[in-house]
């Protein structure tokens, strides 16, 4: 199946800012066509902070900026920036990362559980179980993970776990049925209306 391909590779400078200086802008226009045609561009200027996976993951999924996916999120940083609070474009966004992933040489099950991850990283707001890991998340270095931590990085196994049962399917829309499903089992929230 044809995923997409991306235009290049993305050309970018690290940016310096009062913050965690995670973010990078990029120098040249960069884009990923999907496999229905549609340009997902990120123009220059743009900037990026990788992956949009909650941190207490990344020892599961990966970091922002390592991996197969990396063109993939930069991307998915920009058509989620264009999204907003717009929640189908957003799930439209996580779609196509899905396929850039795919397309970046991530296998379908590496694909799977990125999606998992951001489609986490979408809904987590209106999960209550979840907001505080990411709060504790964001403090900086420290010996322990919090107990929030613990239990999203436990949801999100037991989450991957429902939705790999049923295979390494390549569909996205049987994928996202099945994160739906799975989300929405462990959290009592109704993903699909997020």
């Amino acid at each position: 199946m044809n995923h997409g391909t991306f235009s290049g590779e993305p050309v970018t400078r690290w940016l310096t800012e009062p913050d965690n200086d995670r973010r990078m802008q990029l120098l040249e226009l960069f884009r990923f066509q999907d496999p229905a045609g549609k340009f997902w561009d990120a123009p220059a200027g743009s900037t990026v902070d990788g992956a949009s996976i909650p941190r207490p993951l990344w020892t599961l999924v990966g970091s922002p900026y390592t991996g197969d996916y990396r063109r993939a999120s930069v991307v998915h940083d920009v058509a989620c920036a264009r999204a907003g609070t717009d929640r189908s474009r957003r799930r439209a966004a996580d779609r196509m990362f899905y396929h850039a992933c795919r397309a970046g040489d991530c296998g379908v099950r590496q694909a799977i559980l990125l999606y998992l991850g951001v489609r986490i990283g979408a809904v987590w707001p209106s999960v209550p179980q979840w907001a505080s890991a990411l709060q504790v998340a964001e403090s900086g270095p420290r010996l322990s993970r919090s107990a929030a931590e613990d239990r999203m990085e436990a949801d999100f196994r037991r989450a991957g776990e429902m939705v790999l049962a049923g295979g390494e399917d390549d569909d996205i829309e049987e994928i996202e049925r099945r994160v739906d499903g799975a989300l929405t089992a462990l959290t009592a929230v109704d993903v699909r209306q997020l």
